[in-house]
C-alpha cells in the first residue's frame, strides 16, 4: 500500500527562532523542539535534562491521602493485604513494583492475577473469594477496577476494604472504595493524566516514603520496573512519563533487577543500551507471554525475584512460553491472512472481522494489530472458548474504534478499551449479524483518508545536515515513545553505493549518498521488495529515522529506513 508522506510545519516559529539563537542549534533541530511544546530556554534545559525533583506530589492525586492511611492502618494492625493486578506488562510490573516495596515492612502480603481464560481481564469475583476465604481485609487493585463497582460492593459485604489504582476512563460512578486513584477521574487535581497502572503503583510507595519521611532512593530502586510498564503500556512519554522513563532506562542498562536482568540475559540485543523500542520488542513480549499461554503469576514472581538464580527458573519458563506465543501468533496470522485472501467480499470491505472457534485467544490481539498493519482498516478478530466468543479490536489512525463498538453494543454481551484498541464478547449465534453491522457502521463514518497509512515526516533533511553534532543533540531527544516519536526525515534524490541486498527473506540493507555526502548505512525492515528498483541505479527519495548501530562494541550512525519512493 502507497504511503502518504505528510510533511509537518513548525508549530511556533517565533519559539523555534528563539531556540535556534539561544541553544545554537540547526533550524531543523530547533523546529523539533517547538513542535514538542519546548518554547524557552528553560523549557529546553528540562527537556533535554529530565530531573526527579519534578516529580509532582503524589498527595496531589485525589484520595491519596485515605489510600496511604488505610494501608498504614492495615500494616499497623497486621492486616492480610492483597495486590490485586492485571495480566499485561503494566499489570504485572504494577504489582511487582508495590509488592516488592512493601514486603519490606510487611510479612502479610500476597498478590493475585486473574486467569485470562478463566477470569478475563480486571476485578474478578472469584479473586475476591480467594482474599474472603484466605482472610484478606484490603486489596489493593493496580492498572484496573475503576468500573468495578459491583465487585468492590461484592467485596464490603464479605468484609474487605479495595484501594483502586487505575488509569483507564472513570464511568459515570465510581466504585465506592476506600480510595479510587485515577488522574483521569473528573475531580482529580493530579497535574499529569497519563500515567500507566505502573506510575499509579509508584506514586503509592511515593507517598509511603514521603508520608513517613523514609530516603526517597528507596522508591528510585523500581525505576527500572516502572519504564518497562511504561514503554510496554504504549502510553504518552511526556512529562512524568518521559522523567520515569528516562532514569527508568538509566537502571536498566547500568543495574536492573535480578528478573530484568534475567530477560536481558535471554534477549538478542546484548550490546549497546536498551531503549524504549528494545523493551516493547525484547522484553515486553516475554513478560507478557506468562498471561498468554499460561498464567501471569509467574511473570510477577519473576519481577520479584532476589537473586538472578531464582529469576533464571521463571525466565526460562518464561521464554519458553514466549516461543509457543510466536507460533501462535504466526500460525494465526496465516490463517486469517488466507481467509482474508479467499474471500473477494472481505477483500472490498472498509473493515475486516475474521472468526475461528479454535484459535488461541491469547494472541488473538497481536494478529489483529498484524491484520491492521496490512489491511489498514479496522479490525476484529474473534475465537470462541467455553462457548462464549472473544474478540481483540484494534484500529487506524483517526477511527474511534470505541465508539464503532458502541453502535454495536446490542449485539455484545462486553465490550471495553479505547479509540485504538478493543476487547469484546458475544453469543456465538450473533458473529454474523456483527461482522455486517460493524462493517456498515465503519463504512458510513470512516473518512477515506483514514484508510491510507499516512507518514508524518518532521522535515526534509540533506544527508550533510547529519553530522556528530546533530545526532549528538537529537539522541538527547530519547526516550522516544507516543507524543515524542522518534524524528522521521525525507531525503530526496539519494542513490545506492553498491548492491542494495535482501536480508532475513524480507529485509533491505544498502548504503546510500546524497551528491558528494558521506556514505550512509541503512536497514528498511520489510522494505526488501524495493532492491531490484533500487540496482538499476535510479535516483529515489527515502524517509528514514537516524540511530545509532553497535556492532562487536563498534558504533555508527545508521538509517533506519521507513519508507522509499523511486
Amino acid at each position: 500500500m502507497q504511503k502518504k508522506w505528510a510533511i509537518a510545519s513548525c508549530s511556533n516559529r517565533a519559539a523555534s527562532q528563539r531556540l535556534r539563537e539561544e541553544l545554537g542549534i540547526s533550524a531543523v533541530l530547533a523546529d523539533l523542539l517547538a513542535n514538542r511544546g519546548v518554547a524557552h530556554f528553560e523549557d529546553a534545559r528540562r527537556f533535554f535534562r529530565p530531573d526527579l525533583s519534578l516529580l509532582h506530589d503524589p498527595f496531589l492525586m485525589r484520595d491519596m491521602d485515605k489510600a496511604i492511611a488505610r494501608i498504614e492502618q492495615a500494616i499497623g494492625n497486621k492486616e492480610k493485604v492483597l495486590i490485586y493486578g492485571d495480566y499485561d506488562v503494566d499489570g504485572t510490573t504494577a504489582v511487582a513494583v508495590v509488592y516488592s516495596f512493601f514486603r519490606q515492612f510487611h510479612s502479610r502480603l500476597e498478590f493475585y492475577l486473574p486467569d485470562r481464560y478463566a477470569e478475563g481481564y480486571g476485578i474478578s469475583f472469584q479473586g475476591i473469594d480467594y482474599a474472603a476465604e484466605n482472610g484478606f481485609t484490603l486489596i489493593i487493585a493496580l492498572d484496573c477496577g475503576i468500573k468495578a463497582l459491583d465487585k468492590v460492593a461484592y467485596a464490603r459485604e464479605k468484609g474487605i476494604d479495595f484501594i483502586i489504582g487505575d488509569h483507564h476512563l472513570p464511568g459515570p460512578l465510581l466504585p465506592e472504595a476506600v480510595a479510587v486513584l485515577d488522574p483521569k477521574r473528573s475531580d482529580c487535581p493530579y497535574p499529569y493524566k497519563e500515567l500507566p497502572g505502573c506510575g499509579i503503583g509508584f506514586k503509592i510507595i511515593q507517598a509511603f516514603i514521603q508520608k513517613n519521611n523514609m530516603d526517597i532512593n528507596q522508591c528510585y530502586q523500581y525505576l527500572d520496573l516502572v519504564a518497562v510498564g511504561i514503554a510496554s503500556d504504549i502510553v504518552p512519554i511526556t512529562g512524568e512519563n518521559r522523567i520515569l522513563t528516562y532514569f527508568g532506562l538509566q537502571k536498566l542498562n547500568s543495574n536492573p533487577c535480578c528478573g530484568l536482568q534475567s530477560l536481558i540475559d535471554l534477549s538478542t540485543h546484548r550490546s549497546g543500551h536498551f531503549t524504549v523500542n528494545d523493551i516493547i520488542f525484547q522484553i515486553g513480549p516475554r513478560i507478557n507471554a506468562a498471561g498468554r499461554i499460561d498464567h501471569a503469576k509467574d511473570a510477577v514472581k519473576l519481577l520479584i525475584s532476589k537473586s538472578l538464580q531464582e529469576a533464571a527458573v521463571y525466565s526460562s519458563s518464561i521464554d519458553e512460553q514466549n516461543s509457543q506465543r510466536k507460533d501462535f501468533d504466526l500460525r494465526i496470522t496465516e490463517e486469517a491472512l488466507a481467509i482474508i485472501d479467499g474471500d473477494e467480499v472481505l477483500q472490498q470491505r472498509k473493515s475486516t472481522v475474521v472468526f475461528r472457534p479454535d484459535w488461541h485467544k491469547g494472541v488473538i490481539g497481536i494478529v489483529a494489530t498484524r491484520l491492521t498493519e496490512k489491511y489498514y482498516r479496522p479490525t476484529v478478530v474473534l475465537t470462541q472458548t467455553n462457548g462464549h466468543v472473544s474478540g481483540s479490536a484494534r484500529s487506524v489512525v483517526g477511527f474511534d474504534l470505541y465508539e464503532a463498538l458502541n453502535a454495536c453494543s446490542d449485539l455484545l454481551d462486553q465490550f471495553g478499551g479505547h479509540k485504538y484498541a478493543a476487547g469484546l464478547t458475544m453469543k456465538p449465534e450473533n458473529i454474523a449479524q456483527f461482522e455486517q453491522r460493524f462493517e456498515e457502521v465503519v463504512a458510513a463514518s470512516i473518512l477515506p483518508g483514514m484508510l491510507q497509512r499516512e507518514m508524518l515526516i518532521d522535515a526534509i533533511l540533506e544527508l550533510s545536515d547529519i553530522d556528530a553534532k546533530f545526532f549528538r543533540i537529537l539522541r538527547q531527544f530519547e526516550p522516544f515513545g507516543p507524543q515524542n516519536e522518534a524524528p522521521l526525515f525525507v531525503s530526496k534524490k539519494v542513490q545506492a553505493c553498491g548492491p542494495a541486498m535482501v536480508v532475513g527473506g524480507s529485509h533491505l540493507k544498502m548504503s546510500i549518498r546524497q551528491k558528494n555526502t558521506a556514505v550512509f548505512d541503512c536497514i528498511g525492515f520489510g522494505l526488501g521488495a524495493y532492491a531490484e528498483a533500487i540496482n538499476t541505479g535510479r535516483p529515489f527519495d527515502v524517509c528514514y529515522a537516524v540511530e545509532e548501530n553497535v556492532w562487536r562494541d563498534k558504533r555508527s550512525i545508521q538509517l533506519n529506513v521507513k519508507d522509499i519512493r523511486i
